[in-house]
């Protein structure tokens, strides 16, 4: 999304700290997100610690291109090893200083353009084998709720992360998603897995009171050692693994596109279009297993 922003109240010689907390209060001020204040936050003081300059006038657009050449050959710091990640999260990284530079008025010209990462095929998502293991594995009642969540819900980690008791609507099955991206909040339904774990869990808590009391770094951990247990491998165990995971047994079991759109909150239909993909492989696969078996194709003469 563009932001319609004022200039720099500062021009020539300015502290690029002060400039950088400006420029933000200016993408507060037009509607920019929690969210997406952190990340270009996160961006754009990775780019300032790469450069290691003080002031504006300090700056050149050579800065931009030799900062974006050495993230390109060694990744971010946090990407845990995942390179898809780190090429998508350094694409919009390279968007977002890219905007801040801009801004200031580094780039006289037009400013140089970024290429956006090919789009992968969204193909990891888990069995339902493995689904089955990886309940077979938990230890806790939160390890069952914090499975079933993710599940039955698609929500994604950080909004899983918000709910909190007050949140939950037993009776009707509904759970409020306040804290939901782009600062929308939506409604989405638990499943009977959900449902029998909340009914258990939710006279003990309070309503001011978090369903899951942990952080991110927390959850990833947790499922990973989920992973460790049930015997797969933790590379494939990711919270959002489990919304995919979600997305595409939902269209298996015919819930139409908008309605998906609607639960999984996508303001665009064709980002839900790429499951629907995963769910035309699906059938592909056990078609050719139907008619050639093992998934083998018969040759045409």
């Amino acid at each position: 999304m563009k932001y319609e922003l004022p200039p720099p109240s500062c021009t020539g010689r300015c502290e690029l700290e002060s400039l950088l907390e400006e420029f933000l209060l200016a993408l507060e001020a037009a509607g920019a997100s929690p969210s997406t204040l952190k990340s270009y936050r996160s961006a754009i003081k990775d780019f300032l610690g790469f450069v290691g300059k003080r002031y504006s006038d300090e700056l050149n657009p050579q800065d931009f291109l030799a900062w974006r050449v050495k993230r390109m050959k060694e990744g971010l710091r946090f990407s845990r090893g995942d390179r898809e990640a780190s090429t998508r999260t350094l694409y919009y990284y390279t968007l977002f200083v890219r905007s801040f530079l801009t801004w200031l008025g580094v780039f006289k010209g037009r400013p140089p353009s970024v290429a956006k990462p090919r789009q992968v095929k969204l193909r990891t998502v888990l069995s339902r084998d493995e689904v089955r293991r990886l309940f077979n594995a938990s230890r806790d009642t939160l390890d069952l709720l914090i499975l079933s969540l993710l599940l039955e819900t698609g929500l994604r980690a950080k909004e899983v992360l918000s709910i909190r008791k007050s949140d939950v609507d037993l009776e009707k099955r509904e759970i409020r998603v306040l804290k939901a991206k782009y600062g929308e909040s939506r409604v989405v339904f638990m499943g009977p897995l959900t449902y029998s774990v909340l009914s258990k869990y939710i006279p003990l808590l309070r309503d001011d009171d978090r369903l899951i009391p942990l952080t991110y770094s927390g959850l990833y951990k947790r499922l990973k050692s989920l992973a460790t247990r049930a015997g797969i491998d933790p590379r494939k165990v990711r919270p959002h693994v489990f919304r995919h995971t979600f997305a595409t047994e939902s269209l298996r079991r015919g819930l139409a596109l908008p309605a998906l759109q609607a639960i999984l909150g996508h303001r665009d239909i064709k980002t839900t279009q790429v499951y629907l993909h995963l769910a035309v492989e699906d059938i592909k696969e056990l078609y050719m297993k139907t008619f050639y078996g093992s998934g083998q194709t018969a040759e045409v003469r």
